[in-house]
């Protein structure tokens, strides 16, 4: 008696187990899917080909040439808790380089998915790479862009 007792806890245990672990993968590939759609946009949002997103290492690639860092970074990939600093400046540079803030850089870091999202389908737009020799890639006069025009002489 108390082994039938013990062997159907078992199979409820595995039951609900099996319940939490596909409604999880269920939840895990809807955020991959929707990264991927928010990340193609973006990708062609800064000229470049959206299937790149979709090929691991090489996305990271490409994403730090969007955002003006050089491509050997892929290495520091590799790198335990060397990567989470890499993401982080990436996020930041990724942020400025759509124009963005340093809060929405921090969305970016925490809340990935939702902030490629607005990136890739919301009204920003590339304005170069944040990162790249010679400034921020900002719009004239914005924080370390270009500097506006002097103003006109008078004339006499």
């Amino acid at each position: 008696m108390l082994g039938a007792l013990a062997q159907s806890t078992t199979i409820e245990i595995d039951a609900a187990g099996g319940l939490a672990w596909g409604t999880f993968l269920l939840f895990y590939l809807a955020f991959l899917v929707l990264y991927a759609i928010g990340a193609w946009k973006m990708y062609e949002k800064a000229g470049h080909p959206g299937w790149a997103c979709l090929i691991p290492i090489y996305n990271f690639y490409v994403l730090c040439k969007i955002v003006g860092r050089p491509g050997w970074w892929v290495i520091l990939l590799f790198i335990p808790f060397v990567n989470f600093v890499i993401w982080i400046i990436v996020a930041l540079d990724l942020a400025k380089s759509f124009g963005q803030s340093t809060g929405f850089a921090i969305g970016l870091i925490f809340l990935s998915v939702i902030f490629i999202m607005i990136l890739g389908f919301g009204d920003s737009r590339y304005v170069g790479p944040a990162a790249a020799p010679g400034g921020m890639g900002m719009p004239s006069g914005g924080a370390g862009g270009t500097p506006p025009p002097p103003p006109p002489l008078p004339s006499s």
